[in-house]
């Protein structure tokens, strides 16, 4: 059986992967510092989904615990990590930057010496499809430039890559970056657009559209993101390039073991054309609040998920209204019926 720490167990994603890699055989340590950036509750309520099962154990640390950090690989030796913990949000790093540096940078330059130190055969990370940020052409490839964040969390998702092809390159750390595009689904962030209209939706409250509704987003269903990373985790590790040249660098290869991979549902879709899904699945029409592109966002996300089919032949199978039908039969039975 094959150890695995993942970090970010109480989030969105993680939650979901946890099911999903314990149900595979696989034996989790998660760990999770659950922060108040939005409801603890919520973060409890997964944990105590994962509690049962066999092969989960938890413990709560701050990935920007040094010394804390130091000891969970000590004590628990795993061969694979899974980095999902963050700071997350592109418009909270304007309100709380540091944290975006203790949680984004620091964490996960000890999640990296973790890694190194102790003999790991692979990490996993969350990227962001945020590090496109001023990028206009469509879709967004991991080939692509992705020099002009538009927000700090950008900018530490970036970086978060950088960091990772050093470790691959110094100490052949094999890394794979996950590059995720506007996750949805039971259980999810409520500070996500979708959880937030669906919660205005059922309180009869306005909701904010920002750019005037000209918005689009690749939405990509929780299924979709762990099955994706179930194919990741079961191959084999990135090995370098031999084909890469410094010459004409590809930003997604490396003569390192490290690789990039877009995960998204490789289909954007008009912000109003979600809005409208929302009211027909919810039977509650939206007050709509319309308002400028805020700082730090983008008006479109589209993923080109090319590398990632070629490498684990990997399609995402969940159009936006089933997804968005599920999540909606979850909210009104984790939050109205109970």
């Amino acid at each position: 059986m094959k150890k695995v720490l993942l970090t970010g167990a109480a989030g969105f994603i993680g939650f979901h992967y946890t099911q999903r890699l314990c149900a595979a055989g696989y034996d989790v340590l998660g760990i999770d510092n659950l922060n108040d950036y939005y409801d603890v509750s919520l973060k409890d309520a997964r944990l105590k989904q994962l509690e049962p099962l066999a092969n989960f154990s938890f413990q709560k640390c701050d990935l920007a615990d040094r010394a804390a950090m130091e000891g969970v690989f000590t004590a628990w030796q795993p061969e694979i990590v899974v980095n999902l913990a963050a700071q997350a949000g592109v418009r909270y790093s304007l309100q709380n930057p540091q944290a975006y540096l203790d949680s984004n940078l620091q964490g996960f330059l000890n999640i990296l010496e973790g890694c190194r130190h102790n003999g790991v055969k692979h990490l996993l990370y969350a990227s962001s499809s945020s590090v496109y940020g001023a990028n206009t052409k469509v879709p967004f490839a991991v080939s692509d430039n992705v020099d002009h964040p538009v927000s700090l969390y950008a900018a530490t998702k970036k970086a978060n890559e950088l960091m990772a092809h050093t470790y691959a390159h110094l100490y052949r750390l094999p890394c794979t970056g996950l590059r995720f595009f506007t996750v949805y689904g039971p259980w999810g962030r409520p500070d996500m657009a979708y959880f937030s209209f669906t919660k205005a939706l059922f309180e009869g409250r306005a909701i904010d559209v920002f750019n005037n509704g000209e918005m689009m987003r690749d939405f990509t269903y929780i299924d979709d993101i762990t099955e994706a990373m179930m194919r990741l985790i079961d191959a084999p590790p990135p090995a370098p390039d031999p084909n890469w040249s410094g010459q004409n660098p590809d930003p997604s290869r490396s003569n390192a073991p490290w690789r990039l991979y877009n995960i998204g549902n490789n289909s954007p879709e008009k912000l109003m054309d979600f809005i409208t899904i929302l009211e027909e699945e919810t039977g509650r029409k939206a007050q709509k609040n319309f308002l400028p592109m805020q700082k730090g966002d983008v008006p479109a996300t589209f993923a080109d998920t090319s590398d990632l089919a070629r490498a684990v032949n990997f399609k995402p199978a969940t159009d936006l209204r089933a997804g968005l039908k599920k999540f909606i039969a979850w909210y009104k039975e984790y939050y109205i019926s109970r």
